[in-house]
């Protein structure tokens, strides 16, 4: 027999999962599965990440999601509170159709839907079932909702509905027991609905945690999400510690009885093969001038900026530079980049935006400055465009624009009506547990005295990027107590095991991708602030996917390098050549 673990939470479940995804993995193949599941609650944020890793050690990734489904339609807020708010439904992509279904399920979830919730509906289920398997989940599901309030025909009704909605084949009876009595009534149900209407079982562990003895830092963590405290009667909690990631041994001295339920897992897991496409651009087309194409259009302007630049007969070796670094750009199929960029600084350079100098190895590229993205003279300064583009290194190009912090939005409304609302959205990022934040966190859930507390997370190192480990090992003040107070040494053991977990999500302040198609099409969606759509994916993720990515920062930041370099300048005594930074050819 075999087994695969198909409803599982990792550490983007936010605040709700602690399984770290490297150690799900690593754990995975530590107990000898062949694959292995992602099924965040209404998300699909950690599966790239889980993807390339489980890649990376030999497991087939299933990428799913545990998603939200409403009573009724998706769009209705006057709804019954409580437990029959949504449902719970677990939906993994069987092939890439499956994957970019769910990744449209998951985003209309949040766009359309979102009530407390990101909710979808069985209207949505239809649309885009093809390629999904869908599981009945936990006891939040529709099917266990009915029959713990013993209504059977009812249950069953519901579970004939979604293999309707999926296929049969494509729906299956979910199986759980981590020790609650309700699950064991819900099972026997599930055993004779099954008979009844042949779809068939299936047996999981609802994990959210890593090890058994991730049980206590878990429950840190549900702390931390709901502003308990691990003393406090009545909250939110995981009990009996049995959401971790079992072995095929423990779950088959589970699931004696269900030997069948236990072996569709691995049927389930050996369905399931998504193909992820990176490093394949997928940049919108530029809209040039009749009688152009948009490699004609990008000489046209580039050529008329060099005379613009270097006067009207300009020196030949600036010729065969701008001749050269076009044809890396040509070659390496960026010329709608290029225009793309130089299309939106002309908008705000003509509306009287303020626009930066241009930083970063995008001062490099004499196609740059002559098409005024950078007003700093590459051949002046002799930098190079390899920095920049290299078509021995692949790699999306990367171009920082500073506009007027408070006009910057103004070019991104620009953006949005020449491109379209859908093709056009900002990115996602996370904050998380850091080092001597989660120290105050969990010190606040274990109800430590606050001078207590603090007085430990003082003795961590300011540095960038510091670990409680890596503290450790930095202060030896620190070791002693951790070595000799038995609170000091919970406290930190506690907090190492949330430390680096996502805490929450906000909006990039300056990214926004650019989409060929709407972006859905590509990566899920989510709702960032103000209800403002944002990707479920990270910067660094999205261009790895392929996606144009840019930095719309604001003139604040000029003020930051400006100060820095001043700084540098005061202590080191060394002069730094800079170019006089110029916006829109005024000097500032």
């Amino acid at each position: 027999m075999s087994f695969a673990h198909l409803h599982v939470h990792t550490e983007f479940s936010l605040l709700d999962g602690s399984n770290k995804i490297k150690e799900y993995v690593s754990r995975v193949k530590e107990l000898g599965m062949n694959s292995a599941a992602i099924t965040d609650h209404g998300v699909m944020y950690g599966v790239i990440d889980f993807y390339r890793e489980a890649k990376k050690q030999g497991i087939n990734p299933i990428l799913g999601c545990e998603v939200y489904v409403a009573p009724n339609s998706r769009f209705d807020r006057e709804i019954t509170g409580g437990d029959d708010r949504y449902y719970h439904l677990v939906l993994l992509a069987e092939n890439e159709e499956g994957y970019a279904n769910l990744t449209k399920i998951v985003s209309k979830g949040f766009v359309e839907g979102y009530y407390y919730k990101p909710r979808v509906d069985k209207e949505l289920l239809r649309k885009y079932h093809k390629g999904i398997i869908a599981l009945s989940a936990c006891l939040a599901g529709e099917v266990a909702r009915f029959l713990t309030k013993g209504l059977y025909e009812e249950a069953k009704k519901t579970a004939l509905e979604y293999q309707e909605i999926f296929g049969e084949g494509n729906f299956f009876l979910e199986l759980q027991d981590h020790g609650i009595p309700e699950q064991g009534l819900v099972n026997q149900q599930l055993f004779k609905m099954s008979e009844e209407t042949g779809i068939e079982l299936v047996a999981t562990n609802d994990i959210h945690y890593t090890y058994a003895e991730d049980a206590k830092p878990h429950d840190i963590l549900l702390c931390i999400q709901t502003g308990k405290k691990l003393s406090d009667e009545n909250r939110m909690r995981y009990d009996g510690g049995q959401y971790y990631v079992k072995s095929e041994e423990e779950m088959l001295r589970l699931f004696p009885y269900a030997k069948q339920a236990l072996e569709n897992t691995q049927k389930i897991a050996d369905r399931c093969h998504v193909e992820i496409e990176f490093g394949v651009t997928k940049l919108p087309k530029f809209d040039v001038p009749e009688g152009f194409t948009s490699w004609e259009y990008l000489n046209k302007l580039c050529f008329d900026g060099l005379k613009r630049r270097y006067g009207e007969d300009p020196d030949l070796a600036l010729v065969e530079r701008l001749n050269y670094e076009l044809g890396v750009i040509k070659s390496m199929g960026y010329v709608d980049y290029f225009l793309i960029v130089w299309d939106f600084i002309h908008f705000a350079k003509s509306n009287g935006i303020m626009v930066g100098p241009g930083r970063g190895s995008a001062a490099g590229s004499i196609v740059a400055y002559t098409l005024a993205i950078t007003n700093i003279d590459p051949i002046r300064y002799q930098l190079l465009f390899e920095r920049f583009l290299n078509p021995e290194r692949v790699s999306m190009p990367d171009i920082d624009v500073d506009f007027c912090f408070e006009r910057r939005q103004e070019v991104i409304d620009y953006v949005v009506r020449k491109y379209g609302k859908d093709r056009v959205v900002q990115i996602v990022t996370f904050g998380t547990l850091q080092a001597r934040g989660v120290l105050r966190d969990v010190g606040r859930v274990m109800d430590l005295p606050y001078a207590f507390v603090d007085s430990i997370a003082k003795m961590i190192p300011k540095e960038l990027n510091i670990t409680l480990d890596k503290s450790l090992k930095m202060n030896h003040e620190l070791k002693k107590l951790y070595d000799e107070d038995p609170q000091v040494k919970e406290l930190i053991d506690m907090s190492k095991r949330l430390e680096g977990l996502p805490r929450h999500t906000s909006m990039h302040a300056a990214g926004v991708v650019i989409s060929q198609k709407d972006v859905d099409e590509y990566v899920p969606l989510a709702l960032g602030a103000d209800n403002n759509v944002v990707t479920q994916f990270t910067m660094t993720t999205l261009e790895e996917l392929g996606l144009l990515k840019m930095d719309f920062l604001g003139l604040r930041t000029l003020t930051v390098i400006q100060d820095a370099i001043r700084l540098v300048e005061k202590s080191t005594g060394v002069k730094l050549v800079t170019e006089e930074l110029n916006y829109n050819d005024k000097a500032v």
